[in-house]
């Protein structure tokens, strides 16, 4: 399946989620890519929009094995890769300062908004190893939302495979068995801007705010 761009994607999604629509809910999106798919699925739903602020933890010697993942609130590592607690505690710092970096710079001072007891609907334009995405799944749930959904407009099987495990429900546009980038499923995969984050937060996140 080919998707004319990350709109056309969560509109699509959007059609396989209708049904919780009358569900207390948020959506939420891994910035930058995954906030226009969420945008539309926030604006269909009629639910509000947040970003999930998650960066993964690479091994010393390879940055791109991720060893674990860093929230603003807490963390999820994998011991099992021998990897030293001091190098674990550096990072776990300088990630959440990038977190913050980040977070600050497309809310201000605001804070998340709350998930305890509602469902959530998890999005990103795509997903290829989906470490990254299952330790969000693992930090939401200390949040205690009601549930999690987690729906992808593309995804590799194996990915896939692994997050069914850990959620309610996995939605996945296309799925399939030769999985080489997230960019290929799209006609128009040109970079996210933060005035585009910050113009689609700006319209969704306090949708059902007072």
């Amino acid at each position: 399946m080919l998707m004319k761009n990350r709109e056309e994607a969560g509109q699509k999604l959007s059609e396989k989620l209708l049904k919780y629509k009358g569900e207390e809910g948020i959506v939420m999106a891994v910035p930058r890519g995954g906030v226009p798919v969420g945008y539309e699925i926030s604006r269909q739903l009629d639910w509000p929009l947040d970003i999930v602020m998650v960066k993964k933890i690479g091994h010393p010697t390879n940055k791109e094995f991720a060893i674990g993942a860093v929230s603003f609130n807490g963390q999820v590592i994998n011991h099992e890769a021998g990897v030293p607690s001091d190098y674990i505690d550096t990072e776990v710092a300088r990630v959440r300062n990038e977190l913050n970096n980040q977070y600050h710079k497309y809310m201000d001072d605001k804070e998340p908004l709350t998930i305890t007891g509602k469902t959530v609907i998890l999005t990103d334009d795509g997903v290829a190893t989906g470490q990254t995405l299952l330790a969000t799944v693992e930090l939401l749930k200390k949040d205690k939302p009601a549930k999690i959904i987690v729906a992808v407009p593309a995804s590799s099987p194996d990915a896939m495979q692994k997050i069914e495990e850990q959620v309610e429900e996995a939605i996945c546009l296309t799925c399939p068995q030769e999985f080489n980038s997230v960019g290929e499923f799209y006609q128009d995969f040109e970079q996210v801007t933060d005035e585009e984050v910050l113009n689609k937060l700006h319209d969704r996140r306090y949708h059902e705010e007072p």
